[in-house]
């Protein structure tokens, strides 16, 4: 999949479901119930273990795009890459591993936090930012970026929950990154992957009502 490719992808899906844990038999069952409730677009951090792993065995579902995230080195660009992975995502901007994943030809998303950090990874080849952390008024920010620089895209991942989705969506918002308010720390280790899957029914809910 082009960076081009996965724009147009994630401009129609416009939710990301970003999974952390701590195993991979919980990470399997976690993912299994969001692309259950609906999500097609999914990025397994590197600290999952064995994600690379996990990434190679989903990215051969037809339908879903998987991507890696906590990506900080461009060694493990290269790795993400020959797992199969169709985007990349870091939660800081390393003018490194962007032009690793330029040199790949697979999209990249670098964490910014300022104006100033999200042009940078434009200009350095990005195609998408992702806004880490967000501040406390986010869509707000959002708003205001994307006055004097309305060709960036940017992903809040931070602060973003079922309930202000739409708000963020309003303020300009790309598309949106779903971490803890879809994969809830205390339901994966309960084993409640039911609430994970109807919370992602909530969220698409939310969203194709924009």
């Amino acid at each position: 999949m082009t960076p081009e490719s996965f724009l147009t992808h994630l401009a129609r899906a416009r939710a990301v479901g970003i999974l952390r844990c701590d195993d991979r038999k919980t990470a399997a069952q976690a993912l299994d119930a969001a692309i259950s409730g609906g999500f097609s677009t999914l990025e397994v951090t590197l600290t999952v273990p064995e994600a690379l792993a996990i990434v190679r065995d989903y990215r051969q579902r037809p339908g879903l795009v998987v991507g890696v995230g906590t990506v900080l080195h461009p060694e493990e660009v290269t790795a993400a890459v020959e797992a199969g992975a169709q985007f990349v995502v870091s939660p800081v901007f390393d003018p490194e591993v962007v032009r690793a994943a330029v040199a790949h030809r697979v999209a990249v998303m670098p964490g910014c936090a300022t104006p100033t950090e999200m042009l940078a990874a434009h200009r350095a080849g990005a195609p998408l930012v992702k806004l880490f952390p967000a501040p406390g008024n986010g869509p707000a920010f959002v708003r205001a970026c994307l006055a004097p620089l309305p060709f960036l895209r940017i992903i809040p991942t931070n602060g973003v929950d079922a309930g202000n989705a739409p708000e963020w969506l309003a303020a300009g918002a790309f598309a949106l990154g779903f971490t803890t308010p879809l994969f809830d720390p205390a339901e994966l280790a309960a084993g409640r992957f039911d609430l994970i899957r109807e919370r992602a029914q909530t969220i698409l809910g939310k969203l194709s009502s924009r």
